[in-house]
């Protein structure tokens, strides 16, 4: 059915592609798209600490505010914890133990206050007892509400969800954005390690209490790696990340409930993309019109391939396209609109990159566009597509002038330094297989697959979101050597 056209103002591209933020999104709008993968399952499950560990961009803020909105449905009393809340506590303390304390001593004070504040409720002798509890915090909460409870005047909808705490005597604390800030100092990372080990505690010491803690892959490698005691919170992580397939369903399903159709998760997760690009026609021109081998592809192919698996990849891209077709008064994103802003769109994901993992590696910068292919690279057809051995002989070329250090203080040797772009989705690992099919694999698939010991046979390959950056004087070039990523 075709449907009537759009113009591309920036309320529309919002209202269609979402906020790169689940922030600034409405919870009303972000849970008509939301997809309920199992890791929204194994998030919320009903365990005292849950760690939600992932990428930027892979939609960690938005799964808490799905999650904290269902489980004020169900009677459950959510409170979430922002950096701002949290700044002052266990900054300067020298011993672990204490550390930990101080993070238990302030949680208790923070929560606390936060729910009474909720439920109206702000004595000040109620509240200065709680960094001198007497007893356990979820006690000493229930026995409080339970007092004033026929003394405060509530709102009917916060007088329903007070009476379904009385009942089921669960909060649910939500710590996001950890990572705000994060210089990956080795005080960054004890702070972090304690604040672990105090969630641990008070969650084992108070019945009812339960905490969902979302952490950026990078930070948590660092505390994983440089704390022996966070062994014991492994169990607890709940990795976040996505197929290009369900990437594509959430942007099925946000154009769907744009124009205001039902869109069932399930069926289309089952539906072959071929199909479910047809719901793309109304927004996207359906072939892409451009050079090299992405000449006449689907579009929605094009799209899979820019993106590093990161559901605001695509939102960013989409957005940016969008804004260009509003230039040039179309009422489609065509094949130009895409190729105008991949210049713009690959510059941001290679800024992205350096402030995220800056703090693991200072130079990584240098390394990144140490990768861009010489001469002799790209006569050879193989400016981004490299063997082990070829990488690791352009990796020691790039090392010639300077090595690259980590914060943890060792030096870097190719294979660690191919680890680690890896690891940042800055290269893919791919293999030709016997049909002519390209496989690829990401970091979060097979984490092991450059090692010291075992060959898998896979040869290396620099993301498409990365080569226009670096590469802009070229972009023939770039066409030329790229294929489509699928699932």
């Amino acid at each position: 059915m075709k449907r009537q056209s759009i113009v591309f103002d920036d309320k529309t591209v919002h209202e269609l592609f979402g906020f790169e933020d689940a922030e600034s999104e409405s919870i009303e709008r972000l849970k008509e798209y939301y997809l309920k993968k199992d890791t929204f399952d194994r998030v919320t499950t009903d365990l005292p600490v849950r760690i939600l560990v992932g990428h930027k961009g892979t939609g960690k803020s938005a799964l808490f505010k799905v999650a904290m909105s269902e489980e004020a449905d169900k009677g459950n009393l959510p409170i979430l914890i922002k950096p701002d809340d949290i700044a002052e506590l266990a900054t300067d303390a020298e011993s672990v133990l204490l550390r930990i304390r101080q993070w238990k001593l302030g949680l208790n004070k923070i929560i606390g206050e936060k729910v009474f504040i909720t439920f109206g409720i702000e004595d000040e002798t109620v509240l200065s007892k709680l960094t001198n509890l007497g007893l356990k915090l979820s006690n000493y909460i229930y026995q409080t509400i339970s007092n004033f409870n026929q003394h405060i005047n509530l709102e009917s909808t916060q007088k329903a969800l007070l009476d379904k705490y009385l009942q089921k005597r669960k909060i649910v604390v939500y710590i996001d954005d950890l990572d705000r800030g994060w210089e990956g100092k080795q005080n960054d990372i004890n702070r972090i390690a304690a604040l672990l080990n105090a969630v641990r505690d008070l969650s084992s010491e108070n019945d009812g209490l339960l905490f969902k803690i979302s952490l950026r892959s990078d930070v948590y490698y660092l505390v994983r790696t440089a704390d022996e005691s966070t062994d014991k919170i492994e169990g607890s992580v709940v990795w976040c990340d996505w197929s290009n397939h369900e990437i594509l369903v959430l942007l099925v399903k946000r154009i769907l409930t744009f124009f205001g159709e039902k869109a069932d998760y399930n069926n289309l997760l089952k539906t072959d993309q071929f199909y479910l690009s047809k719901y793309l026609d109304d927004i996207f021109e359906r072939k892409f019109q451009g050079k090299g081998k992405w000449a006449d592809t689907y579009t929605y192919k094009v799209l899979m391939s820019m993106i590093r698996r990161r559901p605001r990849d695509l939102v960013k891209l989409c957005v940016l396209a969008a804004q260009n077709a509003r230039h040039d008064n179309s009422n489609i994103i065509k094949t130009e609109n895409l190729e105008a802003v991949f210049e713009s769109y690959s510059q941001g994901r290679i800024q992205d990159t350096i402030n995220e993992f800056r703090s693991e590696l200072p130079n990584i910068e240098r390394l990144i566009f140490g990768m861009k292919p010489n001469r002799s690279q790209k006569e050879a057809g193989r400016g981004y597509v490299y063997t082990s051995s070829e990488l690791i002989t352009k990796l020691r070329n790039i090392q010639q002038n300077q090595q690259f250090t980590f914060k943890d203080k060792q030096r870097a040797d190719p294979k660690r330094l191919i680890q680690f772009l890896f690891k940042i989705n800055f290269l893919t690992a791919r293999k030709r297989l016997e049909n002519g099919v390209i496989q690829r694999k990401y970091f979060e698939e097979s984490r092991y697959l450059i090692s010291d010991f075992v060959d898998f046979g896979y040869d290396w390959e620099v993301h498409p979101a990365f080569r226009w950056a670096l590469q802009p004087d070229d972009i023939n070039d770039i066409f030329a050597q790229l294929f489509t990523f699928q699932d």
